[in-house]
């Protein structure tokens, strides 16, 4: 017992397994907002009427996900380096440490832009895996990590190991990147416009934006995720929106046309 515990006080399980109880955290919160009508993208009505996939299928699948990616994450910290305790080594300055967070973010950005995209023009690949998450037709907070299980591995799990190599990050820097990433991403599809939402202040590439994405007529555009814009604008892919109110008094999430 005493070596289990050992174990998962480590930087590597930490930075494995913070980021599962950060997202089911994260996406709690979200789902005890639902009722809140006036600041929702889509209404609860639409929201069971449109998707495609029943929420009991949607967490089956993300924990599936999940499992995938830390039995993946263990192994690449097992292979990249050895296991201690969290606290026990030392640590770059916070000025390398936020470099090396940029240069993640970019990373991931990158890859997950060039791959998503092409899962959108290949047929067979849209088909048969990226469909699966476009199920979800109105987006919710726990569903952010709903894909086909390839798509998993390839998009958000090998593009993670790929930030973290590419950055140079410790483990223990991980922790708090794959942490932030995920808190982003579920942000990304949590469906509700909530004033002084920092993600919605400081990243293009938010809530709304992404909704965008899971529309018919927006299909075609805003494949970057999950935190910039900069490949859809240079590659003609950005479609930006602008939040307008429904007559029920909600909001709606629209092509800026102007």
């Amino acid at each position: 017992m005493g070596q289990l515990k050992d174990f998962f006080l480590t930087d590597e399980a930490l930075g494995t397994f913070m980021p599962i109880i950060v997202y089911w955290v994260y996406s709690g919160i979200y789902y005890l907002l639902q009722p809140l009508d006036g600041y929702r993208v889509h209404t609860l009505k639409e929201e069971k009427l449109k998707n495609l996939v029943s929420r009991s299928t949607v967490v089956k699948g993300v924990l599936l996900q999940q499992s995938i990616q830390s039995v993946v994450a263990l192994s690449l910290f097992a292979i990249t380096g050895h296991t201690v305790e969290a606290g026990t080594t030392s640590q770059p300055s916070l000025m390398v440490q936020a470099r090396q967070f940029l240069i993640a973010m970019l990373v991931m950005d990158t890859w997950q832009y060039f791959l998503h995209r092409y899962m959108h023009h290949n047929k067979f690949m849209y088909r048969y895996i990226h469909s699966q998450h476009h199920q979800l037709i109105v987006p919710y907070a726990f569903g952010a990590l709903y894909n086909h299980p390839l798509e998993g591995l390839l998009l958000d799990t090998i593009g993670g190991a790929m930030s973290f190599l590419f950055s140079g990050m410790t483990p223990r820097t991980s922790i708090f990147f794959f942490s932030f990433s995920t808190i982003k991403t579920v942000d990304d599809h949590c469906g509700l416009w909530l004033p002084g939402n920092p993600f919605h202040i400081f990243f293009q590439n938010n809530t709304a934006y992404h909704d965008i994405h899971h529309q018919l007529y927006g299909a075609k555009y805003n494949f970057e995720q999950p935190f910039f814009v900069m490949w859809d604008k240079i590659l003609g892919t950005y479609m930006p929106y602008t939040i307008q109110k429904r007559p029920d008094g909600g909001l709606e999430a629209r092509p800026d046309k102007s």
